[in-house]
Parts: structure tokens; C-alpha cells; sequence
């Protein structure tokens, strides 16, 4: 068959800082998934794309190419609104897990399509994974069947969603590609824009242990998220939220799960709280439905009844108990003072060396294993007291994490505390 295109004369035109036309871009998106194009190709066309960037007509277009790949799903016949939330990922980013059944226990529909942990950040379905007989692939039969019974799921996105993005994210990974904006931007809105929710919020996290340090690099991955979901159709709206300091008390996956139990408990971090509070809000106002405050539906209940028929929709039982690692090693504090910083990043990084986290896709997590954190920035410590636990089956695995510790806290015996980026930093 005869092409349309070849790669090399698309691979130029970018190298020399053109624009690509709409055709051009359908074509290469089209011909990397049928295998036409080569990894090499598409890799050089990706340093370019790095190295030179795009448009948002460009952006748009590749996104719109990358949907096109693939299905459409559609949840109208559910009778409620639909919507959803993304999260760019951090250290402790549990939110997903209480916020899905607290937004569905107020009158939403969340199907929330998830990932795993790459690297420092965790993953949902990891997370999830870890809730003995739970569940992550559903076909598209049964989510909407837990949606019409539940009001929420928790699930891997099918194979038949963006398959272009599959293909061209396993590349970005091992090209040095994966900070490129466009890249990032439609990546994850050719997902949530198959998905067929009809509002979006996204959380983009920036800070030392998000992938966006940098805020106003934050802040223009959002403001590109929110343009590719209202060309879609999509109620988008975004958020850049801190990612300086871990989230919550934990990294790990059984360990996080256990914090979002207490959070549907009605205790819990305050930080944890007071965002997935913040997010829930968001995602009712997008979806366009008032009724029950989410404060409210932790107080009283309804969010852990939607949490537990969610898990047990999904082959999970939520009331086992959930994995502890093997060993544990407790890190104590050198002197007394105030906590003045902690670095989000040398603490995701040492519960990934723990086997919380995989440095390749495809790599098995340990359940069990991470960190859980016992004083944070503002707070008061003693010499020899508590200051992480680190938890591993494999007790070989502790120097590289305690080595990764090495400076990620700072006590100040004056009381001071180090500037924090506020929670939330700017909305779009």
C-alpha cells in the first residue's frame, strides 16, 4: 500500500522548527501504531518534538490523532453526570482512592482510569492491587456495571483506549522524551477524553517529588491540559497543587491504602483531607451537582459504604487484612529542634529502593513495602526519637534507602521553618 508520508520527511520538518500540518500528524500517529513506522523513527521525531516543541493547534491534533487510534467510551445510558480526576503524581498521592467513592457518595459518576507506579511516584492500581482479590482489568461491561451499582470505579484503562499512547509512552520512557509538555499534555488528555467522562479536573503537581519541579513549567502543562479538554467537549479545569513535601504520612502501597481508610474514617492527614476535599468540591461544581457537601459524606459514612462496595465490586475484600512487610527499620531524629523541611523526592526515592516502587514497566511492587513518616515539616522533635519507619520484605534493601535519606530532612533547633509552596497554588 502506499503511503501518504514517509517519517524522515515529518522527522525534518520538526527538526528544523516547522510545524507539522494536520495530515501530517494523523499520518505518522497512524502509521507508528500500524507498525509502519519504526521505534527508531518515531524516537528521533520525539527528541525533535522535546527539542523544538509545538503549537496547540499541533498539540491538539496529535491528542485527536492518539484518540483516533482507538475507542470511544460512552457512559450516557448511566443517567448521571460523569467525572473524573487526573493527578501528574508525587510521593504519598493517595487521593484517588478516598476521593472516587467520596464524589460518587454525593452524587457523581467516577470512572476513574488509573496507572502504576513508575519511578519515585506511585501508582494507583498498585495501590489498589495491594486490597487482598481486588481486581485493576475490567472490560468495559463490567465498569459500567459498577458504575450503575456503585457510583465509582477504580480500573486500568482497556486496550483498546489510545493504543497509540501506549506505544508511544513505553518509548517516551527510554528516549530521555518524557518531560516534552506536548508529549505529556497529550498523553494524558488522549486517555481522559476516550474515557467519555463529560468533566475533568486535573491535579498537576509540581515541587521536588513531582515531575513538573518546576511550577511555571506546572503551571503551562495545565493551562495546555485545560485548552485540549474544551476543544474536546470536556468540562476541564486544573489545579497545581504542592508536591514539595509528601503527601500524608505514607509512601507505599498497602500503607497508603490504609491512610485513605482513615480518611473515610473521618480522620486522617490533614493535608490528605483538606485536598481531597478541595478536589471532590471541583469535581461536583465540574460535573454540574450540588446536593450533599463532601465533608458531610465522610462524617456520616456514606463515602467509606461507597469505598467498601467498590472494592468488593472489583473482587476485593475490605475487610481483610491488608500486607505489612517482612522487615521494618526505624530512622531516628539526630537532634531535637523543628522539623524546618522535608524533600519529596529523596523520600520517594528511598520507598522505591524499598520496593514500593519499579524502575522499568512491568517490574512487581512489594505490597507491603515503604515508609511511613512520623513528624513533618512545622513539627517539634526529640534526639532518638522516631523519625521514619522503613518497611521492606527484603531487609538487603535498606542501606540504598536509608542512602537516599541522606539530607532529606532538616531540623532547626531555632524553630524555623523553611517556605512551603502553598497546597493549592493557582487554578486554571
Amino acid at each position: 500500500m502506499s503511503e501518504a508520508f514517509d517519517a524522515v520527511e515529518i522527522i525534518t520538518a520538526k527538526r528544523d522548527r516547522n510545524e507539522l500540518s494536520d495530515l501530517q500528524i494523523d499520518w505518522i500517529v497512524d502509521a507508528y501504531t500500524r507498525g509502519v513506522v519504526a521505534d527508531e523513527q518515531i524516537s528521533a521525531l520525539l527528541m525533535a518534538i522535546l527539542l523544538n516543541g509545538m503549537n496547540m493547534r499541533e498539540i491538539s491534533r496529535w491528542t485527536d490523532a492518539m484518540i483516533n487510534s482507538g475507542e470511544r467510551m460512552n457512559w450516557s445510558s448511566l443517567g448521571i453526570p460523569t467525572v473524573d480526576k487526573h493527578s501528574t503524581g508525587g510521593v504519598g498521592d493517595k487521593i484517588t482512592l478516598p476521593l472516587a467513592p467520596l464524589v460518587a457518595a454525593c452524587g457523581a459518576a467516577v470512572p476513574q482510569l488509573s496507572g502504576r507506579g513508575l519511578g519515585h511516584t506511585g501508582g494507583t492500581l498498585d495501590k489498589m492491587e495491594s486490597i487482598p482479590g481486588w481486581q485493576a482489568s475490567l472490560s468495559n461491561e463490567q465498569m459500567l456495571k459498577v458504575l450503575q451499582d456503585v457510583g465509582a470505579v477504580i480500573c486500568a484503562a482497556g486496550a483498546g483506549l489510545a493504543p497509540a499512547d501506549k506505544k508511544l509512552y513505553a518509548l517516551r520512557d527510554v528516549t530521555g522524551t518524557v518531560p516534552a509538555i506536548p508529549l505529556i499534555a497529550s498523553s494524558i488528555m488522549s486517555k481522559k477524553i476516550a474515557e467519555g467522562t463529560s468533566a475533568l479536573v486535573l491535579d498537576v503537581k509540581t515541587g521536588s517529588g513531582a515531575f513538573m519541579s518546576d511550577p511555571e513549567k506546572a503551571k503551562e502543562l495545565a493551562s495546555v491540559m485545560v485548552e485540549l479538554g474544551k476543544r474536546a467537549g470536556v468540562n476541564t479545569r486544573a489545579l497545581v497543587t504542592a508536591m514539595d513535601v509528601p503527601l500524608g504520612l505514607t509512601a507505599g502501597n498497602a500503607l497508603e491504602v490504609r491512610e485513605s481508610i482513615e480518611v473515610l474514617a473521618g480522620g486522617g492527614p490533614a493535608d490528605v483531607v483538606e485536598l481531597t476535599l478541595i478536589l471532590a468540591r471541583e469535581m461536583l461544581d465540574a460535573a454540574k451537582v450540588s446536593g450533599k457537601d463532601p465533608e458531610v459524606a465522610l462524617k456520616d459514612g456514606s463515602a467509606m459504604d461507597r469505598w467498601r462496595k467498590m472494592v468488593k465490586a472489583q473482587g476485593g475484600d475490605p475487610d481483610a487484612s491488608l500486607p505489612t512487610a517482612k522487615e521494618k527499620l526505624v530512622i531516628t531524629a539526630e537532634r531535637s529542634g523543628t522539623i524546618s523541611s522535608m524533600d519529596a523526592l529523596k523520600v520517594g526515592i528511598s520507598a522505591w529502593r524499598l520496593g514500593a516502587g519499579r524502575a522499568r514497566q512491568g517490574e512487581a511492587v512489594q505490597a507491603g513495602a515503604g515508609i511511613e513518616i512520623h513528624a513533618k515539616p512545622g513539627e517539634k522533635i526529640v534526639s532518638g526519637s522516631a523519625l521514619f519507619t522503613l518497611h521492606s520484605d527484603e531487609s538487603e534493601r535498606f542501606e540504598r534507602a536509608k542512602q537516599a535519606l541522606e539530607g532529606a530532612v532538616s531540623i532547626s533547633e531555632k524553630g524555623e521553618v523553611a517556605e512551603r509552596l502553598p497546597l493549592v497554588i493557582t487554578k486554571f
